[in-house]
């Protein structure tokens, strides 16, 4: 006999953003059993703490034309060109290189070709990345200064925010480490974590862009975007950035380090920059970049939410167990 489908259920979210609300242009799905949406299933899925706002993102996403179907088609194309400029740029590292053009044409694709929740995406992550490198440099007892970045439009692109991300990061490990050797000590849980840069609130971002062209999903953009960072920004930066994305298991290490918690590396996907991967898949690793970023900023918001209620890391399940044995959920 065939299953009737369940009534849809969702789970509980916050007040609707100022700018685009993606839950409510995701709405609900009824539950077929005979025949389930993963994508739903991913999203009313609560094993880890992500943003609502995010995971419906994420889905619609997921589900547009052009994963769908723009997708398998660009990318061949996208690597090809990429293996094109590798060869190019052995002969040329350093010769006819523009940031600044790089960078507009990044600010016109956000603006004229990628859609509205993959702008969010996309944009988003410079602010969790600022904050994560924030919180490091908070609990590091070093002082080692940090460059946020926190963009909030397309055009905010133009100011060379990509390679800035870049260089923030590689500058602040470099900085963070001669400050420890010249104190002869390594990372620790401080005394007192200082949880002030995980910003929890909704970011103010204003609606994007939404014009008939407007329909181009994050990982095709971004495996449009990665031949055109090599061929504009030369050998030694796309090197540099392709090698950045495999640093995400350094800043877990470091947040493990202050938080004397390291269950949140399971989470971590890009590791071991000691030995680089090829460039030929930096896209699909710059999309679990983002995604790691994401998850690494709300375990710390769980932290920061854990500590304001009053518990003390080192008790039995604090980190993601606690997560879990709490239901989870953002």
């Amino acid at each position: 006999m065939p299953t009737q489908p369940e009534p849809a259920t969702a789970p509980p979210v916050a007040a609707p953003p100022a700018g685009d609300d993606f839950v409510a242009q995701l709405g609900t799905v009824a539950h077929d059993r005979r025949d389930p949406d993963q994508w739903w299933a991913l999203y009313t899925d609560r094993s880890l703490p992500l943003d609502p706002q995010v995971k419906a993102a994420l889905v619609l996403d997921a589900r547009s034309f052009s994963r769908r179907v723009l997708l398998p088609l660009l990318r061949p194309f996208a690597r090809a060109f990429l293996i094109i400029v590798g060869l190019f740029r052995t002969l040329v590292p350093r010769g006819l290189t523009s940031s600044a053009l790089l960078h507009r044409l990044i600010y016109v694709g956000l603006r004229t070709f990628v859609s509205p929740q993959a702008n969010f995406l996309i944009l988003r992550h410079f602010h969790l990345g600022s904050n994560v490198i924030g919180f490091l440099a908070a609990n590091s007892g070093t002082g080692v200064p940090t460059l946020p970045l926190r963009p909030l439009a397309p055009a905010d692109v133009k100011d060379h925010l990509f390679l800035q991300h870049d260089l923030n990061l590689y500058n602040f490990v470099i900085s963070l480490n001669a400050a420890l050797a010249a104190q002869d000590r390594s990372l620790t849980p401080p005394a007192r974590i200082d949880f002030d840069a995980i910003d929890d609130a909704p970011i103010a971002f204003p609606r994007f862009p939404r014009g008939p062209f407007n329909f181009l999903d994050s990982i095709s953009a971004i495996e449009l975007y990665t031949p055109l960072y090599h061929l504009l920004l030369g050998q030694r930066d796309f090197a540099r950035a392709n090698q950045s994305l495999q640093l995400d298991e350094t800043v877990g290490i470091y947040a493990a380090q202050i938080l004397g918690d390291t269950t949140h590396l399971a989470l971590i996907n890009n590791r071991h920059p000691w030995v680089p991967l090829s460039s030929l898949r930096a896209g699909f690793r710059l999309v679990l970049h983002g995604l790691g970023t994401e998850m690494l900023h709300a375990v710390l918001v769980q932290h920061k939410r854990a500590a304001t209620s009053g518990a003390r890391p080192g008790q039995a399940g604090f980190g993601l167990q606690s997560l879990w044995r709490g239901g989870g959920g953002a």
